[in-house]
């Protein structure tokens, strides 16, 4: 397969940041002793309390937001789907982390997909991938976390990314983001300097973890959620992108109201999923070094999210929200 570059936001832009983390203890490693592919499914990749294992992080992760008592109520009131009930033994293995680790709100919701052929296509893949001994980002844990950090109820953004982050320490389930202390990429930087010209009283933070963002219902994922290790794009087109489909769909179908920010080709391509008349679709070119001079510094997105949240009832996003985050 051949391999597109993403130098500008790569790990080695970022090598002195990067070198701070352990991240090797972060992502999942291959494992060396295994008899077959179900016995590898089936092995524990994360600790309990990584993953959301029932209701508790969902209903946590909306206790801190705007919407607390939709997003509180939607998580608690109907219990934990059982996605892998009445499947042969090979699939309950294989979407055992689907199980496990997706918020419950979105479980209900992808439920469908997550046995169709490309799906299971993609799991057997990305099973392959790790026995051979590729190292893959984000950590098994991680790769889900915008389910859990903004779930269906209480979406009111959504920001669309390309590919994770391929560097170590990295990509960690939230497209555009990056966890402390790894220096802002280049991309994320673009994002900054838009948001410092277009909201009054915006600081760019010395971080790139947009965690409280997404707290506050808008939901970030990239259209590739995994990726081998500094290889960009080499999970592309083996099936994430036809569960990102789903996913704009179903918030397009389930949600009024959002505003999708659709930056590059490829995500304003996912347009034509949007129902218009119910949301607001913002399109620019993407921030990347590469392409944001032609455009991205002067289209305001974020204000005019905000706005247009406003008109329709809802609190505005606090874009300035990073400042204060003290984890």
């Amino acid at each position: 397969m051949s391999q597109a570059k993403r130098p500008l936001d790569s790990a080695g832009d970022d090598a002195s940041a990067s070198k701070r983390l352990n991240a090797g203890k972060s992502a999942s490693s291959a494992p060396t002793k295994q008899t077959s592919l179900l016995d590898w499914a089936i092995k524990p990749k994360a600790p309990a309390a990584t993953i959301a294992s029932d209701n508790t992080t969902a209903t946590t992760d909306a206790s801190s937001s705007t919407e607390t008592e939709e997003s509180s109520s939607a998580s608690s009131s109907k219990p934990r789907p059982d996605i892998l009930q009445g499947l042969p033994g090979d699939k309950k293995a294989l979407l055992k982390l689907e199980q496990e680790t997706i918020d419950p709100t979105w479980l209900r919701a992808l439920q469908s997909e997550f046995t169709k052929p490309y799906f299971i296509e993609l799991k057997k893949f990305l099973m392959k991938e790790e026995i051979s001994g590729q190292k893959i980002f984000p950590p098994r844990a991680d790769i889900y976390s915008w389910s859990r950090f903004t779930p269906l109820p209480l979406v009111r953004v959504v920001i669309l990314g390309q590919d994770p982050y391929h560097g170590d320490g990295q990509a960690h389930g939230l497209c555009f983001s990056v966890k402390k202390p790894v220096r802002p990429p280049p991309s994320l930087l673009n994002m900054f300097k838009l948001l410092e010209k277009d909201v009054p009283g915006f600081q760019i933070p010395d971080h790139g973890y947009l965690e409280s963002w997404a707290r506050q219902g808008v939901l970030m994922v990239n259209a590739a959620m995994t990726v081998r290790a500094h290889q960009a794009n080499s999970h592309k087109g083996r099936g994430w992108e036809k569960l990102l489909d789903a996913v704009i769909k179903i918030v397009s179908d389930q949600r009024r109201n959002v505003v999708f920010l659709m930056w590059g080709k490829d995500a304003q391509n996912r347009g034509t999923l949007v129902d218009k008349k119910k949301h607001l679709v913002l399109q620019s070119v993407h921030p990347s070094p590469l392409s944001a001079h032609r455009g991205f510094f002067d289209c305001n997105h974020f204000s005019k999210a905000n706005k247009y949240l406003e008109e329709h009832g809802q609190k505005p996003i606090n874009w300035n929200s990073l400042i204060d985050d003290k984890s």
